[in-house]
């Protein structure tokens, strides 16, 4: 039985301790300085399996389709917009840059306060929106990244 009762203080501190880490803002992780876009391309996926990129090698578990721009919108100005609107009203989101054909957020999760940052690039050529989004610490995001852009791209499809 003491046995038990020390494994459960240990695992209460534990928590306590991350909370506070996370509230403190030690899990953040430290903002990327190579984000944006460099002669056509979004920065690559990580190697460990915290990210999404749809311009990452298609046999990849990283790669991810990109968004369809709104039907007609040629310079992407409709489709980053309608991005813009659905990014702000989800939790934790924070817009950080939007420049012409670039959108860049950063997520905060709830209660450890990681942070993921996700991007968008509207490829005229293509006519899609190209996406990376990828968690700052950690090796897992246990599939965050990839069920947030899913979530978006339903969003965008259902959009007026």
């Amino acid at each position: 039985m003491n046995l038990i009762k020390r494994l459960l203080v240990a695992i209460v501190v534990s928590a306590t301790l991350a909370l506070a880490a996370g509230r403190l803002g030690w899990l953040e992780g430290p903002v990327p300085n190579d984000l944006g876009v460099t002669e056509g391309r979004l920065k690559p996926p990580a190697r460990v399996p915290n990210s999404v990129s749809s311009q990452a090698d298609p046999a990849s578990k990283a790669f991810i389709e990109p968004l369809q721009a709104k039907f007609g919108d040629r310079d992407g100005r409709a489709t980053l917009a309608a991005l813009q609107t659905i990014v702000q009203a989800m939790p934790g989101a924070e817009v950080v840059k939007s420049d012409g054909p670039y959108l860049y957020a950063q997520f905060t999760s709830m209660w450890f306060r990681f942070v993921d940052d996700t991007e968008f690039w509207f490829d005229a050529g293509a006519g899609v929106v190209h996406v990376r989004s990828a968690s700052r610490l950690g090796e897992s995001d246990l599939g965050v990244n990839r069920a947030r852009i899913e979530s978006i791209r339903a969003q965008l499809a259902a959009s007026p």
